[in-house]
């Protein structure tokens, strides 16, 4: 009869490598707010803004002009890139954990919405046209209406005073 050995997990990593998951709360813990979502649409309205600030080199620039300008622009996109998709992240985790069938019979245009919204964090990632970083933003707010609004709290927007310009959506004081 042979002992049983156990198998050092590093061997068993790399053999079946574990899965990388991602999850905000399925306990469900409750804490939802569209906060996160706001800050990442004004952090793509902001880098929409600074890539158009940009502008291009001079013809017969420097190269280390030139390479300082490729610099920040890959900053700024990748940023924006981010942003963009960190939007997408926290509405769906507000769709699918947090908005029940009941807030779809409260408020009927729940779905497309959302869709709308995540079809700008789409576009806005996409490109570099300020009015689609914007229109972002706008959908964002929207959701973040109803959110409070399911919650009976009544909202005000406040200007963010960040760089980016806009207006963040807040529950209202009671």
């Amino acid at each position: 009869m042979f002992a049983a050995r156990s198998v050092p997990q590093e061997i068993v990593d790399v053999v079946r490598p574990p899965r990388v998951v991602f999850a905000h709360c399925d306990i469900p813990c409750g804490i939802y707010d569209p906060h996160e979502a706001q800050i990442a649409a004004l952090t793509v309205v902001r880098m929409t803004q600074l890539i158009g600030e940009l502008g291009t080199p001079a013809a017969g620039a420097k190269p280390e002009d030139v390479e300082t300008h490729q610099a920040k622009l890959a900053r700024y996109v990748a940023v924006k890139e981010t942003h963009s998709e960190r939007v997408k992240a926290e509405l769906r985790i507000l769709w699918s954990d947090y908005f029940t069938p009941d807030h779809l019979k409260q408020y009927p245009t729940l779905h497309e919405t959302f869709w709308t919204a995540m079809k700008a964090a789409s576009k806005a990632r996409q490109g570099t046209n300020p009015a689609d970083a914007l229109e972002l933003s706008k959908k964002v707010q929207e959701i973040a209406e109803l959110f409070w609004k399911s919650k009976g709290a009544k909202t005000v927007r406040q200007p963010s005073m960040q760089k980016s310009g806009g207006e963040i959506v807040y529950p209202a004081p009671a």
